[in-house]
């Protein structure tokens, strides 16, 4: 209701303004003379007043000069107000010169400056008062004093923001940057005071409440080593997101985000090749399973990108998998998605589903992966990864897919648990097939993926938000981290290279110490470790172990043409042996303990070592 009536109030008064313009580019024309000249051409104006009042508005609101507020107006408003005066005069000009009434030349130039000069003085002017009203209004209220890192175009632009947002409680007192030419300087008034080492130094001086990281085309090095000075000095951090997460490009207040556990990652973006990915991918069949899951409704997301023929997700949670289907259809409104709920341990029900859709590619994600759990159901773990893999690997033989890409595990290599020997069993299974048909059987191997289901950053999230203790398992225990679409996009990437029979190996970066992450995550939740939220070590769990490796000793390496993916040196296994084998397997589990089941995964996969409660093989 008040806008519309702001609105009228605007209009009536651009109307006014308007023939103020004519009349008054008359009265200058001829230096304030009312002869007969003067009213030759005023009778012209007042027979074509409505006419000229109805185009210049008409101009005017195409322009959206009625939908902006003028109490935020900047140098685009008054871009749009030129614009709209020039397009309305000649528009006018125009018009009245079809019809014969012509004003003199010198009053269409005059009277578009006016239009400019009282259209736009207006606007500014109630943005003028606005500020000195408000202002003053909220001078005696408390606000959040901002110190915003980054005095470019983005930092800019965030200050004025602050200033202009009314609403807002935060206000900017100081900006750091780098650029030593910057400081010194001020921008709207805001002094620009010293470089990052600064921060502790200005964060105390100036009382800041808060930190704004306003530098989206900075590397992640860039911003990670920002983000350490900064959660030194125990003060909220925000930051603009990177350039790539600016989905319009529009930098604004409500673009700032909390500062997040991957920003002190300091990872680089993945470089990917989206034209071989889109052509392995684009017009085809493509199978998910694990569809539900954290990697592969992300997968699905990625594929979905790609405009498949057809996408495929099977999961046998129906949870997840009915949440990401409404995700997908809601999306992706053209996407020719298929949704099945299965477990991959039904050799009858998979097979009947890979001959039914009949895919080109298939991603297998499906995966029990939690390494405590599995250590207490051990059959579980080889039912489900493993004879689940072999029964979809077989239906993809049959039906003459293409590629199939498993997703593994850096927990397969060296295995101290039945998780990870279940998964390194998995990868042997799969270069063992490959020889057999057309159909190129590859897999990924990865590291931790943040953020994904039962991974430890929405447990430690969870135990913050309870007010502790966060529970660490050792004071040494490290772990390589990567980011949910960093990894997909990777794994999309080696399954378009892929030739059949390899161990794709990301490169997941330098480890994290999982304490330093545990300690980053209580001070970026606001709290200060130890004093606020209290951190137990609770000692490894069973099967676990200090440090992951991404490599067998005697596998090798060699590089691909994406420095972030490597090949494992494949082996070679007989895979009718290796079939003979696996049926004892499944006999063993249908009829032994656990501890049987666990010896003879320990027969199949040499490296598969316990470890002990210290992590010790």
């Amino acid at each position: 209701m008040f806008r519309h009536r702001n609105r009228i109030i605007l209009l009536g008064i651009d109307i006014f303004l308007i023939n103020l313009s004519i009349l008054l580019s008359l009265f200058v024309r001829f230096e304030g003379q009312i002869n007969d000249q003067f009213m030759q051409y005023f009778v012209v104006y007042r027979e074509n007043f409505i006419l000229i009042t109805i185009i210049k508005i008409l101009v005017f609101y195409y322009f959206k000069l009625y939908s902006s507020i003028w109490r935020y107006a900047s140098i685009n408003e008054m871009i749009k107000i030129v614009s709209a005066s020039i397009v309305a005069s000649a528009l006018m000009i125009s018009v009245l010169f079809l019809k014969q009434s012509v004003l003199p030349r010198s009053v269409y130039v005059i009277a578009t400056l006016f239009d400019m000069m009282f259209i736009g003085g207006f606007r500014f002017s109630v943005r003028s008062i606005s500020t000195i009203y408000f202002g003053s209004k909220k001078k005696g209220q408390d606000r959040k004093r901002i110190m915003v890192v980054g005095a470019g175009d983005a930092g800019a632009m965030i200050i004025r923001e602050y200033k202009n947002h009314y609403s807002s409680t935060s206000t900017p007192v100081v900006v750091v940057d780098d650029d030593r030419t910057k400081q010194g300087q001020r921008i709207s008034g805001v002094p620009v005071e010293g470089g990052r080492e600064y921060i502790p130094e200005l964060v105390k001086k100036y009382n800041i409440d808060e930190i704004v990281i306003a530098i989206p085309s900075a590397s992640k090095v860039e911003i990670a080593d920002i983000v350490r000075i900064s959660k030194k000095t125990g003060t909220k951090l925000k930051i603009l997101p990177g350039v790539y997460e600016l989905i319009d490009g529009m930098v604004s207040v409500n673009s700032i985000r909390e500062v997040q556990i991957e920003d002190l990652l300091g990872r680089e973006e993945i470089k990917i090749d989206i034209d071989e990915i889109k052509e392995n991918l684009r017009g085809k069949t493509i199978m998910v399973t694990g569809g539900g899951g954290s990697i592969g409704s992300e997968l699905c997301r990625q594929i979905a990108i790609q405009r498949p023929a057809k996408l495929v997700m099977v999961d046998i949670y129906e949870n997840t998998t009915y949440d990401v289907q409404n995700e997908l259809k809601n999306t992706f409104k053209d996407l020719n998605l298929k949704v099945y709920i299965a477990s991959v341990r039904d050799k009858q029900r998979i097979g009947e589903l890979v001959r039914r859709e009949r895919p080109d590619i298939i991603f297998h994600a499906a995966a029990h992966k939690h390494v405590p759990l599995m250590e207490d159901s051990p059959k579980e773990a080889i039912k489900n990864n493993v004879f689940g893999t072999w029964n979809l690997a077989r239906a993809a033989i049959e039906s003459g897919v293409d590629k199939f890409v498993m997703i593994s595990t850096d927990k397969a290599v060296n295995p101290t648990n039945i998780m990870g020997a279940s998964k390194r069993l998995c990868e042997i299974l799969v270069q063992s097939m490959n020889p057999l048909s057309n159909t190129e059987f590859v897999a990924v191997r990865f590291g931790n993926v943040l953020g994904s289901n039962g991974s430890v950053i929405p447990l430690f999230k969870k135990q913050i938000e309870a007010g502790g203790p966060v529970t660490v398992t050792h004071l040494d225990v490290i772990r390589y981290f990567m980011t949910i679409p960093e990894a997909v996009q990777l794994v999309l990437q080696a399954g378009a290279m892929a030739h059949g029979g390899e161990i794709f190996v990301l490169d997941m970066g330098e480890p994290v110490k999982i304490m330093d992450l545990a300690e980053d995550l209580i001070r970026l939740s606001g709290f200060e470790p130890y004093t606020e939220i209290p951190i137990d070590i609770i000692g490894l769990r069973p099967g676990e172990k200090l440090f992951e490796e991404l490599l067998l000793d005697e596998e090798g390496i060699l590089k691909t043409k994406n420095t972030k993916i490597f090949v494992a040196k494949q082996s070679k296994v007989d895979y009718e042996k290796l079939s003979k084998e696996l049926n004892n397997l499944y006999d063993v589990i249908i009829e032994n303990s656990d501890e049987n089941t666990k010896d003879y995964v320990k027969k199949l996969v040499p490296t598969y070592i316990e470890t002990n409660r210290r992590g010790c093989r």
